[in-house]
């Protein structure tokens, strides 16, 4: 392809990429920012490509020269701003997220973040907010573009006379396999080279397109260059996070970033001038850098916040990632670009692998030692130590892995082999061990606690068969046993609605209207409470404790670190009682219809004056986002005290 002199427009470009992207992850606007790492993705194909067949076609292409301009232009920022997460991580994060950071640096320095990115939570799931180096995985599938497609240029032009078309098939076989999996696997297709490659190789197919003395007529260029800008903003406004991406949808940035770079390398065009302009030009020199620093410092900024972050503070940490950006761009890039440091390649080389070796022990040293959790004391101390289960409700909780067809644990006097109550539930039923351990002893009852994570105690459809076999199982003990008082605990809405932040894995109708799965989910708790109470057991519903919002929990420990208070982080009830809603009025209807369905509120208990605390008197109430901790457990005594006295007093409706 001709280039059109001095590629200003590409930086330019860079900025358009760029700005949306910060925007978009600090929630002022763009909701569709995100795709300006395809915007990236197409810049990098086409210059790294121009480069390596520029010296292909001259006869002096390195290996060992790409890879050494390749480390020097990506290692230096990069190997900073790890140091500082690592360091700013030491002082703000709990052992528990310190040692996944330890995990993913060391998975960053052999190129591969991206892999353990796909492994964990999405993209887009609100838990990602709390990783300081998720964003290095585009980063990471960029390296491995780096490792292989140099080898495949040389392969390709030395044996393929026709080696343009190999590349566009590979292209087109890529961007295939992006289509067919993004439903099957999305994770997948978001985070990994193969389904990302088309999107470099866009940028490649550009670069070595040959050029013809043909010119197109001006406006040509001109409208060519105005719809590619036009698509790529559609794509940045339109899209969001529930859209399936990359998937076709990709084809917006993409193409339409293409389409700037090929109508600018034949004629400057209105669109090319403006992204020219000199303050475009400059961000897009520190765009890299800008790149780097805006997520750590948002996550590490959010994990300080009582509250999600307001823009006026967004606002300021932007400004404080675009001031990170400058300084790395003039102390850290331009002196290892410029060769002012480690001149030589074998320098640079050997510089790299150190640092890679350095920081990648370092994480794995991190991880090794558990987060290191003596760094931590007091406040912040107690807040993390609540996010783990120390009663035994891991030992009572069996997971979806488990072979077992039940798990029963017993509290009270040991002698008696049928329990007068039985709590029947998923991990939210597991999470009330400690109330149900300390009543048990206290007024001197058997009670088994019987729990499977993720499975609701309803009969019928649920979200795998091990939960209908393990649900038939526990039927068919409390028809046996005869029991007096049977407890159904769940996190009702989660099978309702799925998550609150769109992910409908574990709803059980999820393809079905909200309505629709209301109807039927209503129709199988009717048919559960009528069937125990079919063997003359009383029911006890409990409704579901108070969600958290994401990444809440973790941020108690951060805040005590920082001397920050945590009394005011948690919700407002009414974020609760409109989720709950539904349920709470089929559950009013059940213990109205029927004197012996009760029904037991958490709410009131973690909640007193309508504000659902995560902390109270410095101790954490939940585990997580979802689940009490051993304290909060622990608080729950009093609402299931009526269960073993048999009386009426906490019912709620």
């Amino acid at each position: 392809m001709h280039t059109f002199g001095n590629r200003r427009d590409i930086d330019g470009l860079r900025a358009l990429a760029v700005i949306p992207v910060v925007l978009f992850h600090f929630g002022l606007g763009f909701s569709g920012g995100f795709v300006g790492v395809d915007v990236f993705f197409v810049i990098s194909g086409y210059l790294i490509t121009s480069i390596i067949f520029r010296e292909i076609s001259a006869g002096r292409f390195s290996f060992v020269d790409f890879w050494a301009r390749r480390a020097r232009r990506i290692l230096p920022a990069l190997s900073v701003v790890l140091l500082a997460c690592l360091v700013v991580g030491w002082l703000l994060l709990t052992p528990k997220d310190l040692s996944q950071l330890g995990r993913a640096v060391r998975y960053q320095a052999t190129f591969m973040s991206n892999i353990l990115f796909m492994r964990q939570d999405g993209y887009f799931n609100p838990a990602s907010d709390f990783k300081p180096l998720l964003h290095t995985w585009s980063l990471s599938v960029e390296e491995q573009y780096y490792v292989f497609f140099p080898m495949l240029m040389v392969l390709l032009t030395r044996f393929f006379k026709h080696w343009r078309m190999v590349l566009g098939g590979l292209l087109l076989l890529s961007f295939g396999l992006n289509i067919w999996i993004i439903n099957r696997n999305p994770d997948a297709a978001f985070f990994l080279l193969p389904m990302r490659a088309w999107e470099l190789l866009c940028g490649a197919m550009l670069a070595v397109v040959p050029a013809t003395s043909t010119k197109l007529r001006p406006w040509v260029y001109e409208a060519v260059s105005c719809l590619g800008l036009l698509s790529v903003l559609y794509a940045m406004f339109a899209l969001d996070k529930f859209t399936p991406f990359p998937g076709k949808a990709a084809l917006l940035p993409v193409l339409g970033a293409a389409a700037m770079i090929w109508a600018n390398g034949h004629r400057s065009t209105v669109v090319g001038r403006v992204l020219s302009h000199p303050a475009l030009v400059g961000v897009g020199l520190i765009s890299y850098s800008l790149y780097l620093w805006h997520w750590p410092v948002f996550v590490y900024a959010n994990a300080i916040s009582v509250d999600a972050m307001v823009w006026s503070e967004s606002v300021l940490w932007i400004a404080l990632s675009v001031m990170l950006a400058v300084l790395s761009w003039k102390f850290v890039e331009l002196p290892f670009r410029d060769r002012r440091v480690l001149a030589t390649r074998k320098s640079i080389l050997v510089g790299g692998l150190a640092a890679i070796v350095v920081l990648g022990t370092t994480g794995q040293v991190i991880r090794s030692a558990d987060g290191v959790p003596d760094r931590l004391s007091g406040l912040a101390k107690a807040y993390a130590d609540s996010r783990e289960w120390q009663a035994g409700q891991l030992q009572c909780l069996m997971d979806s892995d488990s072979r077992e067809p039940m798990k029963v644990c017993r509290f009270g006097p040991e002698s008696h082999d049928t329990p007068e109550q039985l709590v029947w539930g998923d991990s939210h039923a597991a999470h009330l061990l400690p109330a149900i351990k300390s009543d048990a002893e206290l007024y001197n009852q058997p009670v088994w606690l019987i729990s499977l994570s993720g499975c609701p105690p309803i009969p019928g459809k649920v979200s795998r068969k091990q939960c209908a076999d393990f649900n038939k199982r526990v039927a068919s003990l409390i028809q046996e046993k005869r029991i007096h008082d049977v407890v159904l605990a769940a996190r009702w809405s989660l099978y309702l609605y799925g998550a609150e932040d769109g992910d409908m894995r574990n709803a059980i109708y999820k393809h079905e209207s909200r309505e629709v799965a209301e109807q039927r989910v209503s129709a199988q708790i009717r048919e559960t409470v009528a069937s125990i109470r079919q063997t003359g057991a009383q029911v006890w519903l409990v409704k579901e404790v108070p969600l958290q919002r994401q990444g809440t929990i973790a941020r108690l420990s951060s805040l005590a670190m920082v001397g920050r208070s945590a009394a005011d982080v948690g919700r407002p009830i009414t974020d609760h009682l409109a989720r709950q809603h539904f349920i709470s009025e089929l559950f009013a209807s059940l213990s109205a219809a029927d004197p012996n369905v009760h029904v037991l509120d958490p709410a009131p208990i973690l909640c007193p004056d309508g504000i659902c605390r995560a902390a109270l008197k410095g101790v954490s109430q939940y585990k997580d986002e979802d689940h009490l901790s051993d304290h909060g457990g622990e608080r729950m005594k009093p609402l299931l005290a009526p269960v073993f006295l048999g009386e009426n007093t906490l019912r709620g409706g």
